[in-house]
């Protein structure tokens, strides 16, 4: 089965599995199809799919992920190679593209505190890109682990913020995700939310420590929807894994700030290079 097949395959599939959508009209160019997919994977609720339909994801991700171009960790300059002076500068790096390519040992995604990724069809989200682009296996890892800690804690539990969740990475070049609920800004921006935000980065980082996760890429948590701005946050970021490295001598390979935007660049090169 090819590229092309595989995704008429996938849409017929989970145009079945959807119910209200089985007797949606498919387009019929790719582009069309691709969205029409995307956006079924987008808004199933997580639920057994037939093995044999996943097998068929599995490889038509992958080759997705090939043809996006997976980008690997050490061929990324580090900021010593811009020439920083940071005591840290060999294992630190500021790259800015699609954390969805990056074969790293874990990707950060941010998360919300139900922990089951974006609903809305084609969102441009980064929590809802990373469930794309690993499958609908990652959305059912999230829902079995909020179920555990919903049995234990109540069944109205929410993830809280600065608590991270550790996941496979599935069919991203990731080996893992870690999910983390970032503060959100409603008005005006505090101590205590600063400290959350520095509390997201160090908590992921002690995540990775105990893992064994050697090198990590860490979006702009808070930045988004969530309205934490953004030079604050590039200035909390650099700050604090500065001093968790500070702390944790040779723990890390590399940790890379991973940006979208103009602007975030440009904040992490003035706190960094």
């Amino acid at each position: 089965m090819n590229q092309n097949e595989r995704l008429d395959y996938l849409v017929e599939q989970f145009k079945e599995d959807s119910v209200q959508y089985r007797d949606l009209e498919t387009p019929a160019d790719p582009a069309g199809k691709k969205r029409i997919l995307r956006s079924l994977m987008n808004i199933r609720m997580p639920r057994m799919m037939a093995p044999s339909v996943l097998a068929v994801q599995d490889e038509y991700l992958k080759e997705r992920n090939r043809e996006n171009g997976i980008v690997q960790i050490f061929d990324i300059p580090t900021i010593a190679d811009q020439g920083s002076r940071h005591p840290h500068a060999d294992s630190i790096s500021i790259w800015q593209g699609d954390i969805t390519r990056l074969a790293a040992d874990a990707i950060v995604n941010a998360a919300n505190s139900q922990m089951l990724g974006c609903f809305v069809p084609m969102h441009t989200c980064i929590d809802n890109c990373i469930h794309t682009y690993a499958g609908i296996q990652l959305r059912a890892e999230c829902d079995r682990q909020m179920r555990i800690l919903r049995s234990k804690y109540g069944q109205d539990y929410e993830q809280p913020t600065a608590v991270p969740m550790l996941t496979d990475g599935y069919n991203l070049p990731a080996k893992k995700v870690v999910h983390i609920v970032g503060p959100i800004v409603t008005g005006r921006l505090t101590k205590d939310l600063e400290q959350d935000l520095a509390d997201c980065y160090r908590n992921t980082l002690d995540l990775c420590l105990e893992n064994d996760i050697r090198s990590v890429a860490f979006c702009c948590i808070s930045t988004g929807v969530f309205h934490f701005p953004n030079r604050k946050a590039a200035e909390i970021a650099a700050r604090t894994v500065t001093d968790w490295l500070d702390q944790h001598p040779g723990a890390m390979e590399r940790v890379i700030f991973n940006v979208f935007k103009e602007e975030d660049k440009k904040y992490y090169e003035q706190e960094l290079l």
